[in-house]
């Protein structure tokens, strides 16, 4: 079994929920030919210091996550988005410790197909969706605003889908006007649409709903 890290025997002296669950699901990763870490405030299990599994609680479930789960075969159809717009990542959802293991020996096979890839440099290809078009709203902005311009060009490519995915939903032009203006400040600042803006989410860069304690 591979060394436990002290920054997530933290983690786990203070979890509240799905202890049980997460600490089965760690014994398992544990035993494979992974490093153990905590990143984004939750235990990240990497391969020659790539990322390959995390770990996530929630309320009404905690998750096995496969930063690459895309590439894996999934012959027991386990895995799910974690959002209708995700491209690479792929998850399991739990809500029992039963449910864990019951999949063990099938968790274990996704882990080692997954530790197989990253060692044979597999990478998911993202340039094989078509490019999302920018409504003429955001062009028009763009143009006038130069600041905004340089700021949306210097965000990562996952944020500028998401804006651009929550823009273009809009079915008027008006409606896309106001998301636009709405989030402009957001995006000067570098900010993603779905981040954390007042500092207090514990799942930093993203927005875990803190904020809502300021009410």
């Amino acid at each position: 079994m591979k060394k436990k890290n002290p920054a997530v025997d933290a983690y786990f002296s203070k979890l509240k929920n799905w202890q049980k669950e997460l600490t089965e699901l760690r014994k398992i990763l544990l035993n494979c030919p992974l490093t153990e870490e905590l990143k984004w405030r939750n235990p990240c299990y990497t391969f020659q210091k790539s990322n390959v599994i995390i770990t996530g609680c929630f309320k009404d479930c905690c998750s096995l996550s496969f930063f690459k789960g895309v590439l894996l075969k999934d012959p027991r159809k386990i895995l799910s988005k974690p959002g209708e717009n995700t491209r690479a990542g792929r998850l399991v959802r739990f809500t029992s410790l039963q449910e864990i293991i019951d999949l063990k020996p099938t968790l274990q096979d996704y882990i080692t197909e997954a530790i197989e890839l990253e060692h044979a440099g597999s990478k998911v290809d993202l340039k094989q969706e078509a490019e999302l078009d920018v409504p003429d709203e955001l062009q028009q902005k763009l143009k006038a605003n130069a600041a905004l311009k340089k700021a949306f060009a210097a965000l990562t490519p996952g944020r500028q889908r998401a804006y651009l995915l929550h823009f273009s939903a809009a079915r008027q032009s008006k409606t896309r006007v106001a998301r636009i203006e709405k989030y402009t400040q957001q995006i000067l600042d570098g900010k993603g649409l779905n981040d954390c803006t007042c500092g207090l989410s514990h799942k930093l860069p993203r927005c875990d709903g803190s904020h809502k304690s300021l009410r």
